[in-house]
């Protein structure tokens, strides 16, 4: 699979400029400056985008239309140009930041996603159908992370590797990681037990990538969704869109429930956010806890920049989060 579309960004060097101001990416971070394309890069578009463009679904619900629009002029517009605090739901808030990504010289494609809705606040149940999106970055390096910055509730602050297992420290004391197998259910797990036991069979075994979250070390893993090394195209996305946005089905929140989730910058500690030991990629360099990230809010003290938390609007009580455990959005 490459890891790149060979369409251009829909977005102008002058569009990048004012994603930048908009964002309030630090200056050594912005295309003038010429940042290498590394992981202290890309977790700083990462946090800086979440931070400024909201997940919420307010089109749906309070525009004449209730309609969205894929359009990366149409989202430009709606999240930067018009500069009143827009953001939009996964695929409007994911499919800007691939534009930009291309745009800055990223090797970036984007993958459909299934996932298992909450039950009792926690996912459960089988895996939907395709209703989610996450951009997939190889950086120079070769290094492939997963960038999702349309999730809301539980979703990742920060850039993950793709290596199966490797445990991140999410916001608060929540840990994240992406595991590659094959989804339970699939038949797919017949096929490797068959391979396992050494029979002769010839077949191509599929499996994806599942994130999951828990919201202490002691707590068990919760599988949220699952996507494939797969390219998807902006045909693919108006599909699933147009689901998302119109079907009164009850795997489909999106049409029952407004929803708004921002998260917050702040100074976070020192300590390491990556269980198993900073990537390559920020050995060095810095990153969310490093001194690539150092800030200096008024007082003269450093500190080091980061998601300290989250303000949300779920079934209609806005409600904030500062690392503990979240209440239950589904954000897609």
């Amino acid at each position: 699979m490459a890891p790149s579309s060979p369409s251009p960004s829909a977005y102008t060097r002058t569009q990048i400029q004012q994603y930048e101001s908009h964002i309030s990416l630090p200056p050594k971070y912005r295309q003038d400056s010429n940042p290498p394309l590394n992981l202290a890069y890309l977790t700083a578009l990462h946090m800086h985008q979440i931070a400024a463009m909201p997940y919420e679904n307010l089109s749906l619900h309070y525009s004449a239309s209730h309609a969205v629009s894929l359009d990366p002029q149409v989202l430009f517009r709606k999240t930067v140009r018009d500069k009143r605090g827009r953001g939009g739901y996964c695929m409007e808030n994911s499919i800007l930041f691939y534009h930009v990504l291309k745009a800055l010289g990223f090797g970036v494609y984007m993958a459909g996603v299934r996932i298992r809705p909450r039950v009792g606040g926690v996912p459960g149940g089988e895996y939907t159908g395709w209703v989610h999106i996450v951009n997939i970055i190889t950086l120079p390096s070769g290094s492939k992370y997963h960038c999702d910055v349309g999730f809301g509730g539980d979703g990742a602050t920060k850039p993950l590797p793709l290596i199966s297992g490797h445990v991140t420290r999410n916001l608060g004391s929540q840990e994240i990681r992406l595991v590659h197998e094959a989804l339970p259910h699939s038949s797919q797990q017949d096929q490797l037990h068959l391979f396992e036991v050494g029979k002769e069979v010839e077949f191509e075994i599929e499996i994806e990538w599942i994130y999951q979250y828990r919201n202490s070390p002691t707590l068990p893993w919760n599988a949220f969704y699952a996507f494939p090394e797969l390219e998807f195209s902006a045909p693919d996305f108006e599909i699933m869109s147009y689901f998302t946005s119109t079907s009164t089905s009850v795997v489909n929140f999106q049409t029952r429930t407004v929803l708004i989730v921002r998260f917050l910058l702040g100074r976070v500690s020192s300590e390491p956010n990556d269980k198993n030991g900073e990537a390559d990629e920020l050995n060095g360099q810095g990153g969310v806890d490093g001194p690539d990230c150092e800030i200096d809010d008024g007082t003269g003290e450093l500190g080091h920049l980061g998601i300290v938390g989250k303000i949300m609007l779920v079934n209609g009580e806005v409600k904030r989060n500062d690392g503990g455990e979240d209440e239950g959005s589904d954000g897609v």
